[in-house]
């Protein structure tokens, strides 16, 4: 005989006060260096990646709570992405910031987990071996590094 489980439901937070939350995700790709340095210097089949990177990582940020079942629809404030260059990975960090009853870790983590997996598929036929496989891409380190609350 299985135990009840009690049901999947989103979290009531109808009683919390509002508060200004700032949450920031960082993440790696590792790849070649010939690729990172194709990206640096703009020069891969799609065009800038960086540029589209951060855009779908700010988009997908504002729809985390479609992708995620049980997350709330938060109006966020301000999404960012930035990038830094190291020689054998490029290196993504989102913040992000909202007036809200509940924090924004989760938008963080799908807007920098976004911005990489974008970078990955730009520049995916220079790290393709002769057998199609990704030998050295891989994301790492994909975590929360900030989480704030103000209260109002």
């Amino acid at each position: 005989m299985s135990e009840k489980k009690d049901p999947v439901r989103m979290v009531d937070i109808s009683d919390k006060p509002a508060a200004v939350r700032v949450a920031e995700a960082v993440g790696e790709i590792v790849l070649q260096p010939a690729t990172v340095e194709a990206v640096r210097l703009g020069t891969t089949k799609k065009g800038d990646v960086l540029s589209v990177s951060e855009t779908a990582g700010i988009m997908a940020a504002k729809k985390t709570d479609e992708l995620i079942p049980l997350c709330h629809q938060i109006p966020l404030s301000s999404v960012g992405i930035t990038f830094e260059f190291k020689p054998d990975r490029i290196l993504a960090v989102c913040r992000v910031t909202a007036t809200y009853a509940t924090g924004v870790e989760m938008e963080a983590l799908v807007g920098v987990t976004t911005a990489l997996l974008s970078i990955w598929d730009m520049v995916k036929y220079l790290e393709k071996d002769s057998e199609g496989q990704y030998p050295t891409a891989r994301l790492e380190g994909i975590r929360v590094t900030l989480k704030q609350k103000e209260e109002m």
